[in-house]
């Protein structure tokens, strides 16, 4: 009999499973729109591209010609390419660099708890929520040569460049009106960070004799970088993906000296038509983030402290 019983348990579901299935299937229907959609909209996409770079693609002709590493072997050729290349290494240096470095300083004055703060912190944030588009279009009539910005340097006698009109401020403004847009949010990251350091290390260090300079860099910056990890990956990406600022304010000039990266791929796809090997250079773009992103992640192990 007892025998018996025991079989009787063991075929038997038990209310535990049950509740285990349940819990399993719940869990499941949650995150299926998350996986469908990755599934739709990013995997499936991104072999369509690496298809579509095997391919010679004249949509006005109508011909989709298998053309195997051709598109790939005329990357290596191609000096467009290599100097799009350039431009948004000098691009990605110079926003990452002064983006960070901003949105620390700023982060540093607000935590030091002052009047006046809350309103500061919506001047800077503020362009984050603000349509990328329509802020380009502002910043692009102050860099005009006979108004804006030059205008007001003309009140105070002193005659500014032709802003977009020169490859090297053409860079610089392209590289500031990017890091306005985007400084308010690295701001408030660095900010949540720094509210989250613990008063009596930073004492400590006061009392051993350190001053505020020493005590940024051996305290502070330590118990951040996770968040300095966090921003400086954000910032690298959006760097490489940067593409409305270009269109609207320099169109890739003057000549192709800002021409970076994606507006390089736009031009290919949408104007030349070239649409295989418009897929190879975003197979290159994709392989560029991922190496860098990846970098990155495996260079925390040496500067990246998680006690904090």
């Amino acid at each position: 009999m007892p025998s018996t019983i025991t079989s009787l348990r063991v075929g038997r579901p038990t209310r535990r499973s049950t509740w285990r299935r349940r819990d399993n299937a719940v869990g499941y229907l949650f995150v299926a729109p998350q996986v469908l959609g990755t599934l739709a909209f990013v995997v499936a996409p991104l072999v369509m591209v690496v298809w579509y770079s095997l391919h010679e693609w004249n949509v006005l002709a109508n011909t989709f010609t298998f053309e195997g590493a051709g598109n790939y072997e005329r990357m290596l050729e191609d000096p467009g390419l290599r100097n799009s290349l350039v431009v948004s290494g000098w691009f990605s240096l110079g926003l990452v660099v002064l983006n960070i470095s901003l949105a620390m300083v700023l982060a540093l004055l607000l935590n030091q708890k002052l009047r006046g703060t809350t309103a500061f912190r919506v001047m800077f944030f503020s362009p984050v929520v603000v349509s990328l588009v329509a802020w380009t279009i502002v910043w692009g009539f102050l860099l005009q040569a006979d108004g804006g910005i030059n205008g007001f340097l003309s009140t105070l006698g002193i005659e500014g460049p032709n802003w977009l009109r020169n490859g090297t401020t053409a860079m610089i403004s392209v590289i500031v009106v990017q890091v306005f847009k985007n400084v308010g949010l690295n701001m408030i990251l660095f900010l949540a960070a720094l509210q989250g350091v613990p008063v009596e290390i930073q004492e400590a260090a006061q009392l051993d004799g350190a001053n505020a300079w020493r005590r940024f860099w051996a305290v502070i910056v330590p118990l951040v970088s996770p968040t300095i990890l966090l921003v400086s990956i954000i910032t690298v990406v959006g760097s490489l993906e940067v593409f409305a600022q270009i269109d609207v304010l320099t169109q890739g000039g003057p000549g192709h000296s800002t021409t970076v990266l994606v507006y390089y791929l736009y031009q290919q796809a949408f104007e030349f038509n070239q649409f295989g090997y418009a897929s190879a250079v975003s197979v290159l773009l994709f392989v560029l983030v991922l190496t860098l992103t990846l970098i990155q992640w495996q260079t925390r192990k040496r500067w990246v402290f998680h006690e904090s």
